[in-house]
């Protein structure tokens, strides 16, 4: 975007039954098929056309779709 971000919450959805184990570069926070990665101390600003990292391992039993319906602060991805 062009604006500086400040503290970031990132949200999206798993439509399959998968269950995240562990995460870097974020706090990982999942109630059912939702999921919220928040910044960590040393990555919460994101200047105008920057981007930062994340990353996660989980578990599936029986549907590993893609997630879906993502958002950064309440707002949609595009």
């Amino acid at each position: 975007g062009t604006s500086p971000i400040s503290g970031w919450k990132l949200a999206f959805t798993f439509p399959g039954d998968q269950k995240i184990t562990s995460a870097w570069n974020a706090t990982i926070s999942q109630s059912g098929e939702s999921v919220t990665a928040t910044n960590v101390s040393y990555n919460a600003a994101i200047s105008p056309g920057g981007s930062i990292s994340l990353g996660f391992q989980g578990t599936w039993t029986s549907n590993d779709t893609a997630p879906s319906g993502f958002t950064v602060n309440g707002t949609a991805c595009t």
